[in-house]
């Protein structure tokens, strides 16, 4: 039988497992095609899976899904989601890959526990008002090397405008740790995708925060979402190779253009 595999849980919090060896149902938790999500358990750890139909096709609503079943989790335990759309063959190559890798994902979920992630967008307008085309010529000439210098110039003036605010975001709200990435939109404003690790007992302090913030900062637009499972953070503590690699949850996706500090990867 195949699985798919949502995220990795602490067996002790979920209590259905407390007397059983074998996979139970996680009651009132439906992933992806409406299939009945599991709780598997791997000595201190509960996997957390559905039946897989290789028939089956996934689709943007399977990544809600996927989404919704960690994020549901997350209410109980402290979490490592999986890439979205990881699947396992059989009960055989699920047991082998979290017993290969089980002393790692315990000491993950230890640095994780009690932390959430909160996101912020910031859109501003660009300091580069004058845009010169990314097409520069073929040929070469002064033309050429003036496109150069004054591509090179603008890049390095919006990552020092996105680092000062980026900066000002970090004082601001003071994480325990964050990821930032920066981007060119079609309209011509700078959108600043942050992402800030925080105790999970001072949500409502950061919320706070942001409604204080967004009032003074009058020259951004600026929106939050969380708190969410700590996405972007799982990848700093999981190996490359490992299966168990945190996606960011399907609608808070944003490709990074411009380096600013550590752009958010998502590893394979």
């Amino acid at each position: 039988m195949a699985w798919y595999a949502y995220c990795i849980g602490e067996k002790l919090a979920f209590p259905e497992l407390a007397r059983h060896r074998k996979p139970v149902p996680l009651e009132s938790v439906h992933g992806i095609s409406g299939n009945q999500v599991f709780l598997y358990p791997a000595s201190d750890l509960a996997i957390v899976v559905s039946e897989h139909n290789s028939s089956e096709s996934l689709n943007p609503k399977s990544g809600v899904d996927h989404a919704r079943v960690i994020s549901d989790c997350f209410q109980q335990s402290t979490v490592l989601p999986f890439r979205f759309g990881t699947i396992f063959n059989d009960d055989e190559s699920l047991r082998k890959s979290i017993r290969s890798n089980q002393r790692q994902f315990v000491t993950n979920i230890e640095k994780l526990r009690g932390k959430t992630e909160m996101h912020l967008k910031i859109l501003v307008d660009d300091c580069c008002t004058k845009e010169v085309s990314s097409q520069i010529p073929a040929a070469t000439g002064q033309k050429y090397l003036s496109n150069l210098r004054e591509n090179a110039t603008r890049a390095r003036e919006r990552q020092t405008r996105a680092r000062a605010i980026s900066f000002q975001m970090h004082r601001l709200f003071m994480p325990l740790d964050e990821e930032v990435s920066c981007r060119l939109t079609e309209n011509g404003k700078m959108l600043l995708d942050i992402a800030h690790l925080i105790d999970r007992k001072y949500v409502e302090r950061y919320q706070n925060k942001y409604a204080s913030t967004s009032v003074m900062m009058r020259d951004c637009t600026m929106q939050h979402s969380g708190p969410w499972p700590p996405y972007h953070f799982v990848h700093r503590l999981t190996r490359p190779a490992h299966a168990a690699v945190a996606a960011m949850p399907p609608q808070a996706i944003v490709a990074p253009a411009l380096p600013v500090l550590e752009p958010a990867i998502v590893l394979a």
